[in-house]
């Protein structure tokens, strides 16, 4: 469980804010079809943090433990920093004749590419080594904060302060490269 709460935590957290997130907002006011924008970031979500989930489990089986322990608190402690700086979305018009699905689907998966909860999943997956708790705690967070894009956008932006939840994830990012820190110095 405790792999699937922690990648559920970060991630639903750095998500906050996050371009993906704006995406989620957008392609909700464009198509204002909530549950297949929903199913859209479910598909992509699983394909894409499959694969990062599956290269942080290969990272884990294959990397010294050691190693591993100081490369991911490097990586957590830049991911904290990187979370604390806003993300912008730039206005991409996806095209709106293959509907609210498949448009969110390409878009959110290409969206994801070398993003940091991408990379946060693969950091993750090598951290607890397990491809399907990774990815299903990732995911859940995923859909949980974009779903508050798509559900409850507007109502949501007006009543909470983006740099708060910016500063809440990059805590849970510290606090996750300051765990992998003490493993890699103390064994």
């Amino acid at each position: 469980m405790e792999s699937i709460l922690g990648s559920f935590l970060l991630v639903a957290a750095s998500e906050m804010g996050d371009k993906t997130q704006l995406l989620a907002f957008s392609l909700a006011t464009r198509f204002r079809k909530p549950w297949p924008i929903m199913a859209g970031i479910l598909v992509a979500t699983l394909a894409n943090h499959g694969l990062a989930s599956s290269l942080g489990a290969w990272i884990s089986a294959n990397v010294p433990a050691r190693m591993l322990a100081g490369v991911l608190a490097l990586t957590f402690l830049m991911f904290g920093l990187w979370t604390l700086r806003p993300d912008s979305l730039e206005a991409s018009k996806g095209p709106e004749r293959f509907g609210a699905f498949l448009t969110t689907t390409v878009l959110f998966f290409l969206a994801e590419m070398g993003d940091k909860t991408q990379l946060a999943t693969v950091a993750l997956a090598a951290r607890y080594g397990d491809v399907i708790r990774v990815t299903a705690g990732t995911t859940l967070g995923m859909l949980a904060a974009d779903g508050l894009a798509v559900f409850l956008g507007e109502k949501l932006a007006a009543r909470v302060s983006s740099a708060r939840i910016r500063w809440a994830a990059a805590g849970l990012f510290f606090l996750f490269g300051l765990i992998s820190a003490w493993a890699a110095i103390f064994g």
